[in-house]
């Protein structure tokens, strides 16, 4: 059974192409435009790993973060920080990584591949 990834991020050509990304390399994904619809959509879809955007309406990354993290079922999901942010290293001190945009393709799957295997 292929492993699943959820983007969390506000940009809808960012989740378009990291879900592309995703799928095309034999993952299952699934996708919310900020921490607060992304909730929902964790407790239905319960991903394997998390990519996330720290700046985002309604709810941002950190706050997401600590909300799911709380909960026992979601404590040990990965995340990876994808931001254009600065500082993002400090943002989520325990994400397995953290990205700056705009990245390079393969190093978002080698880290995901380490993360989760294929």
């Amino acid at each position: 059974m292929a492993k699943k990834i959820m983007v969390v991020d506000d940009d809808p050509a960012i989740v378009e192409y990291l879900t592309t990304l995703f799928a095309d390399n034999g993952y299952e994904t699934c996708s919310a435009p900020d921490g607060e619809a992304a909730m929902d959509i964790l407790e239905r879809e319960r991903p394997d790993l998390i990519t996330l955007d720290l700046e985002m309406p309604n709810e941002w990354g950190p706050r997401f973060f600590r909300k799911f993290s709380q909960k026992a079922e979601f404590k040990d999901t990965p995340v990876i920080v994808i931001s254009g942010l600065s500082g993002i290293h400090l943002a989520i001190r325990r994400a397995v990584a953290t990205i700056n945009k705009p990245f390079e393709p393969e190093h978002v799957l080698r880290i995901v591949e380490q993360t989760i295997g294929k």
